[in-house]
C-alpha cells in the first residue's frame, strides 16, 4: 500500500488556534492520554461530529 492511501491519506494542512485555560487544557490532554488517545484525535472528532450534526440537509 503506498503511503498516502487508506484511512487518514488526506494530508492535514491547516490549523487551527484556540486559546483555553491552562488547567482545563491539561486536563483535557492528561484524560485523552488515560484513553489512549490524542487531544487533537479528539478535536477533530468532536469538529467531524458537529458538523454532522448541523449539515444542511
Amino acid at each position: 500500500m503506498a503511503r498516502n492511501e487508506g484511512k487518514g491519506s488526506a494530508k492535514k494542512n491547516s490549523q487551527l488556534v484556540l486559546r483555553l485555560d491552562r488547567d482545563e487544557r491539561d486536563s483535557f490532554v492528561e484524560l485523552c492520554k488515560e484513553l489512549d488517545t490524542s487531544a487533537a484525535r479528539e478535536i477533530r472528532r468532536f469538529i467531524r461530529g458537529f458538523m454532522k450534526e448541523h449539515a444542511e440537509d
